[in-house]
């Protein structure tokens, strides 16, 4: 049975993950480990690669899963890296996010403040069910603050010009998080979510198997 490696998004986990079909495959779910003090994202995802045991995996990444992905693929050899609602580099990341990382913003928001949701959370995820936004209140329940603060920095400082030339990319034309304006070269999901693997689950499932499997 083919083995694929699955990276969820920021602040988020494997439940988030529960209305995609992955079909009859062994999916692997990376957990996310604490950072180290003023650990690079280069570094983090080398230890991440500890958890993949099988060689030239599938890699899929939902939003910032897919970065870390990019970034997985620079220490490991792969068959295929699938994005979902996320950047292939830095040119993806929107330019208030980039000059919020130059500024250092990200540094003066409390971690405890990230991990509540509310109306600007349920705007940007566009959560549009209470089923949804209960979910994902549950997962930033969970999430730690330090990671998620830490995350939010390797994002907005995110320096990465290089795409694997292995890489599928899907994305939603209705991304609050990373508008679909930005994205180059994806398969393209109308009405789509940053969250569209809830919104828009089945046409995510359907996708995924025609391209990775």
């Amino acid at each position: 049975m083919q083995t694929i490696y699955v990276f969820s998004g920021l602040g988020a986990d494997e439940r988030v993950f529960y209305k995609i079909d992955f079909g009859n495959y062994h999916v692997v779910h990376i957990k996310w480990i604490p950072p180290l003090n003023n650990e690079n994202i280069e570094n983090y995802a080398l230890r991440l690669t500890k958890q993949i045991t099988t060689k030239n995996p599938v890699l899929i990444g939902l939003s910032f899963g897919g970065m870390m992905a990019v970034e997985i693929a620079k220490h490991i050899s792969t068959e295929k890296i699938i994005l979902i609602s996320s950047a292939k580099n830095k040119n993806e990341i929107p330019y208030y996010f980039r000059l919020a990382g130059k500024l250092g913003i990200h540094k003066i928001i409390p971690a405890t403040l990230l991990v509540k949701t509310n109306i600007f959370t349920n705007w940007f995820f566009s959560n549009r069910t209470a089923e949804d936004k209960k979910l994902v209140s549950a997962i930033l329940h969970d999430t730690d603050p330090i990671f998620l603060k830490w995350a939010i920095a390797k994002i907005a400082t995110w320096e990465n010009i290089d795409t694997p030339k292995n890489l599928q990319h899907l994305h939603g034309t209705n991304d609050r998080i990373l508008p679909y304006r930005n994205i180059k070269s994806a398969e393209k999901i109308e009405g789509g979510t940053h969250l569209m693997v809830l919104s828009n689950a089945a046409k995510v499932s359907q996708i995924l198997k025609i391209l990775a499997f």
